[in-house]
């Protein structure tokens, strides 16, 4: 049964990884390095790598792996500033490897960057920076309509599914999340179990959709008092969830 755990890197990334106790597939190896201490300690060998996006911080380890472990695949967006891909995928491709044996949809998640996919199965989601725990990445190179149409593809899937995002950005989302939300029950709860888990040296992640559903704001832009209170605070009437969340964007950059 294949089993994941998270690789820090650089000072708040995740490097995802899913092994069966034997081999390893890698996500997003900003950095070399501590890819390979934990491959060492966990007695692991390497035989996949899955890219997200083209930023550095998600690619960055990518060719000195390869040249570690024997050219293994690389798997990731058509995108030819990506240095290493050997697959290039996009929506509706299947990943399937064999050791570890694993089978994942591609999502096309443009938003974040414009290259920007996700691999989902019927358990997990590795969403890269188009979905955080109570936030979502920021939008460098998409427009609001289509960041909230990945988004909504996110939120659709089954509520049980792991939300494997690469960076720990929870209590910061959480502060403009109670912001936003602040007669949110479930997001004050959750938020005092984030604060205990990071006071403890613990990472906050994976979270699940259902959860997210219920706390994450750009989750919830058709909540009307999400509407109103970034419409008052903004001074703007949003005639729509995309206009709601570009409102939410837009006041979490700046916040």
């Amino acid at each position: 049964m294949n089993q994941i755990f998270a690789i820090s890197a650089f000072d708040d990334n995740y490097i995802w990884c899913l092994h069966d106790g034997k081999y390893a597939i890698v996500v997003d190896p900003g950095q070399a390095k501590p890819v390979e201490e934990a491959l060492i300690s966990a007695d692991l060998t390497l035989t996949a790598i899955l890219i997200t996006h083209h930023h550095y911080d998600h690619v960055g380890g990518v060719l000195a792996l390869k040249e570690k472990h024997n050219d293994v695949p690389v798997y990731g967006p058509k995108n030819p500033n990506i240095k290493g891909l050997t697959h290039n995928l996009s929506e509706g491709d299947i990943v399937s490897i064999e050791s570890p044996s694993v089978t994942l949809n591609v999502l096309e998640l443009h938003g974040h960057t414009m290259d920007h996919i996700g691999y989902v199965n019927e358990d997990l989601v590795f969403c890269g920076d188009t979905l955080f725990s109570a936030g979502c990445g920021r939008m460098f190179e998409g427009t609001p309509e289509i960041f909230y149409k990945s988004l909504s593809k996110l939120a659709a899937l089954p509520e049980n599914t792991k939300v494997y995002c690469t960076h720990e950005y929870t209590l910061a989302n959480l502060a403009f999340a109670k912001h936003v939300d602040p007669e949110n029950m479930a997001l004050q709860e959750y938020s005092r179990w984030a604060e205990e888990t990071r006071a403890l040296g613990k990472i906050t992640l994976p979270s699940d959709i259902k959860t997210q559903k219920r706390i994450n704001p750009f989750l919830r832009c058709e909540d009307k008092r999400i509407e109103e209170n970034i419409a008052k605070e903004m001074n703007l009437s949003p005639a729509n969830a995309v206009e709601v969340f570009a409102a939410l964007r837009s006041r979490k950059d700046s916040y």
